[in-house]
C-alpha cells in the first residue's frame, strides 16, 4: 500500500487548523481537537496523521470486502 502523500496543514492564528488534500480542504479542526492534532503531527509522520485525522487514506480490506458472498447482489 503507497504511503499518503498530498497533505498540508495551516494553522492559524486563532487555533484552527485546516488540512488540506492537493489545495482542496480535507477538514477544519478548532479547539482541543486542533491542539491534539498539533501535538500528534509533529511527533509522528505528518502525512500519516493528516490521512488519519481526515479519513483519507485506505485501511487494505476494500478488495476483500468487495469480493465476500454478502456484497454480490
Amino acid at each position: 500500500m503507497p504511503s499518503p502523500h498530498g497533505f498540508q496543514y495551516e494553522a492559524h492564528p486563532d487555533g484552527t487548523v485546516r488540512i488540506t488534500h492537493h489545495g482542496r480542504l480535507a477538514t477544519t479542526l478548532r479547539g482541543p481537537r486542533a491542539d491534539e492534532f498539533l501535538t500528534e503531527v509533529e511527533s509522528s509522520d505528518p502525512q500519516f496523521v493528516m490521512a488519519r485525522w481526515t479519513g483519507n487514506y485506505k485501511r487494505g480490506n476494500e478488495r476483500t470486502a468487495r469480493n465476500h458472498p454478502r456484497n454480490s447482489r
